[in-house]
């Protein structure tokens, strides 16, 4: 059985450098499409920007690397489309060119692979929808924790394009009927991060309460891809991906209680559990977490 083929929009991020690799891993093969190219065993790549419609239009109709020429057939058609190229946060480039970039360029792929007939398309959205970490001053979340039905409420320039992308999304598979899920992604944590930058978290932690204290390990990211390419049939979706529990040594209540005093939960929280829920994608998916902090940091003594 011949490989599914995904092109994967800004695989040579912070993110996508992780996932592409997990992909590889399971029988993928995986078309980069960005600007730099990633330096990876087995991943061809095409430069292309992504807010030129024609070069994503084009892309979509693309061998995946010179061996494809010898089937003498043309182009395959890829069999799903990951979107992950935008610019990563505010405070990169002047908030119109961030706005722009990421919706403009986000509306060129989805378009061009609804157009090209790929039905299972994937994209990044952010935990920046909720509105809490680039907000002017200390915010409060409407309620804990925080879950994909929540009214979404950001005043950056990046979050805001997320939430535009998500409404793209929705009026794409509403157009096509083909399958397009939004990943609201944690903060991305790489594997060697987590002895620069955790021990620092648990001496203060107040410096995560703008990301709600959640994070994504890079690899777990690539499960919640892969998982999002094997389940069919969700039509428009919007999930959280996040890790089990809260980047923090302290409770999930007592969390609550220091850093969000007044804010209503939900429902009952198990003792660690994060305060950016991934009950979706555990429950819908099949999610199960294989990189948690605490394999890689040792708690500190109290």
């Amino acid at each position: 059985m011949s490989k599914k083929r995904i092109l994967f929009t800004g695989g040579s991020g912070k993110a996508g450098k992780h996932v592409i690799p997990y992909l590889l891993d399971q029988g993928y093969r995986v078309l980069n499409v960005d600007l730099v190219p990633l330096k990876h065993p087995g991943v061809d790549n095409l430069i292309a920007d992504i807010t030129d419609s024609g070069q994503m239009f084009n892309a979509m109709n693309s061998y995946a690397g010179l061996d494809e020429l010898e089937y003498g057939n043309g182009t395959p058609t890829f069999d799903a489309v990951v979107h992950f190229a935008a610019v990563p946060r505010i405070l990169i480039n002047p908030d119109n060119e961030t706005f722009r970039v990421n919706t403009v360029g986000t509306y060129n792929v989805i378009e061009a692979a609804v157009k090209m007939g790929i039905k299972k398309i994937i994209i990044a959205s952010s935990e920046t929808t909720y509105g809490i970490c680039f907000s002017d001053g200390q915010t409060d979340p409407k309620v804990l924790p925080l879950e994909e039905d929540y009214d979404v409420d950001p005043m950056d320039s990046y979050g805001l394009s997320k939430v535009v992308n998500e409404k793209t999304a929705r009026t794409f598979q509403r157009r096509s009927g083909y399958d397009i899920y939004a990943l609201r992604i944690g903060n991305v944590i790489e594997p060697h991060e987590y002895q620069e930058l955790f021990p620092h978290y648990f001496k203060h932690p107040e410096v995560r309460r703008r990301n709600a204290f959640c994070y994504i390990d890079a690899r777990d990211l690539g499960q919640i891809v892969d998982l999002c390419i094997q389940k069919d049939g969700l039509g428009f979706q919007v999930f959280n991906a996040g890790n089990d529990q809260n980047g923090a040594i302290i409770p999930s209540k007592e969390l609550c209680k220091r850093f969000f005093p007044g804010v209503p939960l939900s429902r009952e929280l198990d003792e660690h559990e994060a305060l950016f829920s991934n009950w979706k994608i555990k429950e819908v998916l099949g999610f199960k977490e294989q990189h948690n902090w605490r394999k890689y940091v040792k708690e500190p003594e109290s």
